[in-house]
């Protein structure tokens, strides 16, 4: 099997282990993420704290396939580990829009693309409204690299 074949291959089945993983802890219906977002009904006792878990299980399972992986990735020559690494106005204001979108709809784009597959009628605003946002940032991006006005300490590309 080439090394191309070999990716795709483990692309594919991680693409399927995260869905089904997303469809079993219930990421893909927005009102249970409501539920665990409203802070506010804690007092009452309407909400649900067991996508923290969810949360709990998968940085305990990333924590012991990056700790005990081995010293070379399956489909890579070598990790890449990341590059900015800054907490400034870009990263602040883009988690910003994230969380907002993600307390208004319950949905984020992992969960919502597995909703395609289940309930498309339900998500496809959402998914379009995704990707006209990201195609339009990339438009800003480069409009603003063509200007030269540099935006934290984003790598110059």
């Amino acid at each position: 099997m080439t090394r191309n074949a070999l990716q795709a291959t483990i692309n594919v089945v991680a693409g399927l282990l995260f869905g089904v993983g997303l469809t079993i802890s219930g990421m893909i219906d927005p009102k249970k993420v409501k539920d665990f977002l409203d802070f506010a009904a804690i007092p009452t006792g309407g909400w649900d704290p067991s996508l923290a878990f969810v949360m709990g299980g998968a940085v305990i399972v990333a924590f012991f396939f990056y700790r005990f992986a081995g010293a070379r990735p399956v489909a890579a020559d070598r990790y890449h580990p990341a590059t900015y690494t800054r907490i400034d106005a870009r990263l602040l204001g883009g988690a910003a829009v994230f969380g907002i979108g993600w307390g208004l709809s319950g949905l984020c784009p992992g969960p919502a693309i597995a909703d395609l597959a289940i309930v498309p009628g339900d998500v496809i605003l959402f998914i379009a409204a995704m990707a006209a946002g990201s195609w339009a940032t990339g438009l800003f991006l480069a409009w603003q690299r063509r200007r030269e006005l540099p935006l934290g300490n984003a790598p110059a590309e």
